[in-house]
């Protein structure tokens, strides 16, 4: 039995696809079977030859492209579970290496804390030795990791993602690397230590602590102050107890009547008598200017350089300096001053002192007479 298939492709309107039609005699093909339903709808049911030439032609149902998204997802989720399967051994051994590179970082810095501080080195850079050994054992153990996990992994690759990301690091966070970098260079070249007392920049306080970032200051009035690392690096920076002790100055003055080598004497006296006054470097007491009422001394002596003793000291040695010239007798002039007029000027105050009122009598009020 033959059987004539006919595709032919309708002309549709502008914009819209073509349409593939096939022309067959349902009654000389007894692969074809047409159903029809009571609103007079027709479905044609192909088998054999015809069957396979309409599945040429014809598209896909929603359903069967339904069922072949999920065919394809259910392929792709049961290879990336098999691949997980296969490169679970690896995550495991790289993760038990992270775990080993801690316990290792941890005691290798408890050693190299032991060490440092039998070499008897500064606070500082016995914190900035430390972190570098922490960094340098937990770089070697990620690398390892690396490693494990993609076995391709190597320096070379990571010092090449690391100049190309440093690029983009370094542009996005200028301000930041530089107040590390500058941190670090605290730690290893400044003179100062958790503990001492600085002044830079209108800021004056304790170094609390010196990280790699900022610098804890806390000022003496209680306030904690949050200084840049790199503000302290650029500028001037004053350690006012880098040293044992601190000069300290006053200035005193003495009536110009008073005999100098007498009040030198007493007010170094006083100055010596103060607890809060060290011995060595010896006070003393210089003639240092005419002032416009007396003769003024510099009062020189050293005391504990911490801000609240420098305080106390000078509370103590100027009130010694004003007991002793008092109990000598020596006189702590006020300031005086000394008018100067010209010759005509005194007759003119004689002639206003005595210029007669409206009555006639000369000066102020009139006296009751009998």
């Amino acid at each position: 039995m033959g059987m004539t298939i006919f595709p032919t492709t309708l002309a549709q309107a502008p914009g819209t696809p073509p349409t593939t039609t096939i022309e067959v005699d349902p009654g000389e093909v007894p692969d074809v079977e047409i159903t029809t339903d009571e609103s007079g709808t027709s479905e044609i049911e192909a088998q054999g030859a015809v069957g396979e030439a309409l599945d040429e032609v014809v598209p896909a149902t929603g359903i069967e492209s339904v069922d072949s998204a999920v065919g394809t997802l259910t392929d792709a989720v049961g290879n990336l579970f098999d691949n997980f399967i296969a490169f679970l051994p690896q995550l495991v051994i790289a993760l038990l290496v992270v775990i080993a590179t801690a316990v290792v970082v941890k005691i290798v810095d408890g050693a190299a804390l032991r060490v440092f501080r039998r070499a008897k080195l500064k606070e500082s850079l016995r914190d900035l030795f430390r972190i570098a050994v922490r960094t340098g054992v937990w770089f070697a153990g990620l690398m390892v990791a690396a490693g494990i996990v993609f076995p391709g992994f190597g320096f070379a690759q990571l010092i090449a993602t690391a100049g190309l990301a440093s690029i983009a690091i370094g542009f996005a966070f200028q301000d930041i690397f530089e107040n590390f970098f500058a941190g670090i260079l605290i730690l290893w070249r400044f003179p100062f230590e958790n503990g001492d007392f600085i002044r830079c920049e209108g800021v004056e306080g304790m170094v609390e602590d010196v990280e790699i970032r900022m610098t804890r200051v806390r000022q003496a009035d209680g306030e904690l102050v949050l200084v840049p690392n790199s503000m302290i690096f650029k500028n001037v920076v004053r350690v006012m107890n880098d040293q044992p002790r601190r000069r300290l100055e006053v200035t005193a003055g003495i009536a110009y009547g008073e005999d100098l080598p007498t009040g030198r004497r007493v007010i170094l006296d006083a100055v010596k008598s103060c607890g809060t006054v060290h011995d060595e470097p010896v006070p003393e007491v210089l003639t240092s200017n005419f002032g416009a009422s007396s003769i003024d001394f510099t009062v020189i002596w050293w005391a504990d350089p911490k801000p609240i003793d420098e305080m106390r000291s000078r509370d103590e040695v100027i009130a010694a300096i004003k007991k002793a010239l008092d109990d000598a007798g020596i006189e702590i002039p006020f300031p005086h001053r000394t008018l100067t007029f010209s010759k005509n000027e005194p007759a003119i105050i004689r002639a206003v002192a005595g210029r007669p009122d409206a009555e006639g009598s000369p000066g102020g009020d009139q006296a009751d007479g009998d």
